[in-house]
């Protein structure tokens, strides 16, 4: 039991250490000082340590809530997936379009994430904005469109790795379809991106 409380915290800390609290965490304490400290613990203490883990940082209550139930993974997806959306259509004003903030969002769920299809969703969503945002304010840049092409790519790349063309072979066929009539010759490479997988008669 005492194994099992200290791989948690090991863990929970970890996935602090690779977000916001990179910086912080790291100049005062090294994964071996933390696996030392941890093994001198019993199961009392280790359960007020996660406790106290989970109440401070929000990451590490994500973390755990996935590992108690799956199902709580569904509701963090939606939780990153609205931080993506709201980048592209907020519920007022424009989209900021901060890539920062929708790479991090993606990044830091792949670190939670147990579940490739859910990471795949998010993947999938991401484009699907990007495209309904040109689609709705005209041509933007050849940065947002070099990085639009880059993500469709690596989704595309990650669905048939992970098995899960079946799932989402539609909605990235009809990311293809949209994108015709956009300028900086964004449907040419959307298409060859697609037709380099796909072909016009697959339906898996």
């Amino acid at each position: 039991m005492e194994k099992w409380y200290k791989k948690e915290i090991f863990f929970a800390l970890r996935i602090c250490l690779l977000r916001n609290y990179r910086r912080i965490i790291i100049s005062i304490l090294s994964i071996s000082d933390l696996k030392k400290y941890l093994s001198g613990k019993d199961s009392d203490a280790l359960r007020k340590e996660i406790v106290e883990i989970v109440k401070l940082f929000p990451e590490a209550r994500e973390y755990l809530a996935a590992k108690i139930d799956p199902e709580n993974e569904d509701k963090t997806m939606e939780k990153f997936r609205k931080i993506i959306k709201d980048e592209f259509f907020p519920k007022k004003g424009f989209g900021k379009l901060r890539y920062s903030i929708t790479k991090k969002a993606l990044s830091d769920f792949k670190k939670l994430s147990k579940k490739p299809v859910n990471i795949a969703e998010l993947m999938v969503s991401y484009v699907e904005y990007g495209v309904k945002f040109t689609n709705t304010y005209g041509d933007i840049d050849e940065y947002f469109y070099d990085n639009m092409i880059k993500m469709y790519n690596k989704t595309i790349k990650y669905v048939i790795d992970k098995n899960l063309t079946n799932i989402f072979f539609k909605r990235l066929k009809n990311i293809m379809k949209k994108t015709d009539g956009i300028g900086w010759g964004f449907h040419d490479d959307i298409s060859d991106i697609y037709y380099e997988y796909f072909s016009e008669e697959d339906k898996p």
